[in-house]
């Protein structure tokens, strides 16, 4: 059992905590400033609270840095914890962000879409790196009791995999959204499209994504554009997202047949 230190008590200070309890390991603190939160989180590790960073425990394995990007710089200035392993979760954040912190600084990237009220924390791959080649190694052997897939990756790797993580994440949830919200507006079942993309994600276990594309843009079936089209009139952000993926898909695969217009 390793004894660790959350400062956060956003959605991935949550699920990295609830993680560490699931892999036989304890958190005795919770840092955070929000307190409500703090307090509610610290109750479910049953972990010590404080909102006070120079009350820190410093004799725990590890401190996760679990916080937005942006409070980053402000927690250099107000916590010191000397020589202890301190590492944070961000993907596009460089390690030094921690090195005024401690002498043994790292980063443990969690590479999924986490949030503190689902019911399970979902298996994630862990995207590791330390100052030191001990400190990393120290960070890569704890990430490994978390999950089964760990990859040693340097600033400019993460940074890489985040943009790429919120392209096809980030971008494809939100276009969800928009087909949610056309549906319920039109009267007709989102969950009826649950099969086909459940389909689509699974294919790319064996499939490049470019060959398993299909749809009229793909086929330059302008009757079906056109059709779209004036039915997204009272849509014009699904409409507006519509042109662009489409003339995106029609340029991609036949750059030198046609050009979507």
């Amino acid at each position: 059992m390793t004894d660790i230190v959350i400062i956060g008590s956003g959605h991935v200070a949550n699920a990295m905590g609830r993680k560490i309890l699931e892999s036989g390991h304890s958190v005795s603190q919770v840092v955070a400033r929000n307190k409500i939160k703090g307090e509610a989180l610290a109750r479910l590790l049953q972990a010590d609270f404080t909102t006070d960073f120079s009350h820190t425990n410093q004799h725990a394995f590890m401190c996760i840095v679990a916080i937005s990007d942006d409070a980053l710089p402000e927690l250099r200035r107000n916590l010191t914890l000397d020589r202890m392993l301190v590492v944070h979760t961000a993907g596009a954040v460089t390690k030094s962000a921690l090195e005024k912190v401690s002498k043994n600084f790292g980063v443990m990237y969690p590479l999924q879409t986490l949030r503190a009220e689902a019911a399970d924390v979902p298996d994630f791959p862990l995207l590791v790196d330390g100052s030191t080649p001990e400190t990393c190694t120290m960070v890569m052997d704890f990430a490994r009791t978390l999950s089964q897939t760990v990859v040693q990756a340097n600033d400019e790797y993460r940074r890489k995999i985040h943009l790429a993580a919120v392209a096809s994440g980030n971008f494809s949830n939100h276009l969800f959204a928009l087909a949610q919200d056309y549906c319920n507006k039109e009267g007709v079942d989102f969950q009826l499209l649950l099969p086909m993309l459940r389909e689509i994600v699974n294919k790319l276990d064996n499939h490049h994504a470019f060959n398993s594309q299909t749809g009229p843009a793909f086929r330059n079936d302008v009757l079906t554009l056109a059709a779209h089209r004036q039915m997204l009139g009272l849509y014009p952000e699904l409409s507006a997202v519509y042109e662009m993926m489409s003339s995106s898909i029609a340029h991609h695969h036949h750059p030198h047949k046609y050009k979507y217009t």
